[in-house]
């Protein structure tokens, strides 16, 4: 195992989909990836927790999120910045 990626947090781009949560938001992470047999583009989106300390976040919002250590059962993600606000 290489040693290039030790100690760099992953850092993906969404749009919250949920901000109901107690310092909490669901962030939706679009991805594209080629269809296995026929090659075609598809559009995949998972959904992470991420942890909204200020509860700043909005529905609709285009944030940025990065690793982190688990914080709950199901959030291991903290939101680093808000790059552009929802209408």
């Amino acid at each position: 195992m290489s040693d290039d990626n030790r100690g760099r947090r992953r850092t993906l781009q969404g749009v919250v989909a949920s901000h109901k949560m107690d310092k909490t938001v669901t962030v939706a992470v679009e991805r594209l990836t080629p269809h296995p047999l026929y090659g075609r583009v598809m559009r995949r989106t998972k959904k992470y927790k991420a942890h909204d300390e200020d509860n700043t976040c909005r529905a609709g919002d285009l944030v940025e999120i990065t690793e982190c250590r688990p914080l709950s059962r199901s959030k291991s993600w903290r939101v680093t910045r808000v790059l552009a606000r929802a209408e």
